[in-house]
């Protein structure tokens, strides 16, 4: 009677090793690798770090070209659908095809130019602009400290009781405004002059530059022939079901990334050229410098344009308290109108983030990689945050669960 049940114990036993052989063996070795490779790289830490940096160094005018495409890519794609639609609507046209051949390279040329020009603006209008302006406070300073001087002076003296504790008294006031007025003189001429010292870095990074913006070109004429190439190669290597998915990302992040860089650049154009309409009207003083700090920081979102005022503030203080004090109530007004107006209606929705997870994304980019982080927090978050609910609505679905109804 044990004889049955010995043999049905043996076949499943056959059974277990025939499925451990087959279907899991692949697994395990896939497993066993993967822990020898984690451990042979935690191992060498340093020097993996160290051939990873080397590889980098490597690719930076790739990675640089990909960056600077990205951008141009953003410009020329809005010139192209415009020359498009304008041969669309054109019936007498004759050989559009010909026409539709020159409407890339046309588009890409008005886009640098676009950018050249741009950066011509920055660089030959508004720094030495602000050169000039860094000049003139510098030389203004000391009597500035004597007014602050006198301006707290005249308060503590007014006060019902004597303040010995901080020795207001002893401090030389004299010597602290020289030192300042010293360091906001080396302070305005470092800013154009010690980079003269570092020649070998500038000519490395206008290299990396250089290199980068003809690979961008390069991959803006051709990129629908490269973004097949990509495709074959992720059919070839991969299952279709992952390539499928990788290619949904990519589209995606690219969505995301557009969007922002276009809302992010046209809020900051407006925001600019409002706080210089606003500055003029008022009467205040370095309308143009301020404006363009105000509009340049705005880049960086929520806290971008705060830092362009505080620079602003302590600019027309030194000409008066009284104006600086109505630029501050100014911007107060301009902060509410961009947070409530221009920021959801430019930049708004397009992104898909809710405005605390913007705050909570620009706060962490910004702590772990400076305005680089503030910069790309926000457009990564908003993948992440976009992939998360995609997921999360999935899995309701399989649990017959409508997501309005949680």
């Amino acid at each position: 009677m044990a004889m049955p049940f010995l043999n049905l114990n043996l076949k499943a036993k056959r059974g277990t090793k025939m499925d451990l052989s087959k279907a899991n063996i692949k697994k395990i070795l896939g497993i066993i690798t993967f822990a020898i490779v984690l451990y042979a790289i935690m191992s060498n830490l340093p020097k993996v770090l160290s051939v990873i940096g080397y590889v980098v160094s490597l690719l930076t005018p790739f990675i640089v070209g990909l960056c600077i495409a990205f951008i141009l890519n953003v410009i020329m794609r809005l010139i192209e659908d415009f020359f498009k639609k304008r041969l669309e609507q054109s019936s007498n046209t004759k050989n559009p095809s010909k026409i539709e051949k020159w409407i890339r390279p046309i588009s890409l040329l008005l886009s640098l130019s676009l950018v050249v020009a741009m950066v011509w603006i920055l660089l030959f209008l508004i720094v030495p602009e602000f050169k000039n302006t860094v000049e003139i406070v510098s030389k203004e300073f000391p009597d500035f400290m004597k007014k602050i001087q006198n301006w707290l002076g005249g308060i503590l003296a007014s006060l019902p009781f004597e303040i010995n504790s901080i020795a207001f008294s002893d401090l030389n006031w004299e010597k602290i405004g020289q030192w300042i007025s010293q360091f906001l003189s080396r302070g305005s001429s470092a800013l154009f002059n010690t980079t003269i010292g570092i020649t070998s870095s500038i000519f490395s990074a206008l290299l990396n530059f250089v290199l980068g913006l003809v690979f961008a070109i390069y991959v803006l004429l051709q990129k629908e022939t490269l973004s097949k190439q990509f495709k074959k190669l992720l059919y070839a290597y991969l299952p279709e079901n992952i390539v499928i998915e990788i290619l949904d990302i990519a589209k995606l992040s690219n969505g995301i990334f557009s969007s922002f860089v276009t809302g992010q650049f046209l809020e900051a154009v407006i925001i600019g050229v409002l706080c210089f309409i606003g500055m003029l009207i008022l009467r205040l003083p370095y309308a143009l410098v301020v404006s363009a700090l105000v509009g340049f920081t705005a880049l960086i979102p929520v806290f971008g344009a705060f830092i362009g005022t505080i620079v602003g503030v302590f600019l027309i203080l030194m000409v008066s308290p009284i104006k600086a004090l109505w630029f501050v109530i100014f911007f107060l007004v301009l902060q509410q109108l961009e947070g409530n107006l221009i920021y959801p209606k430019v930049v708004g929705g397009s992104i898909g983030l809710p405005s605390i997870w913007v705050l909570v994304a620009v706060t962490l980019g910004g702590s772990a990689y400076g305005v680089l982080g503030m910069l790309l927090g926000v457009p990564l978050s908003s993948v992440l945050y976009s992939l998360l609910r995609k997921s999360v609505h999935k899995r309701l679905a399989k649990k017959e669960i409508e997501p309005d109804s949680v």
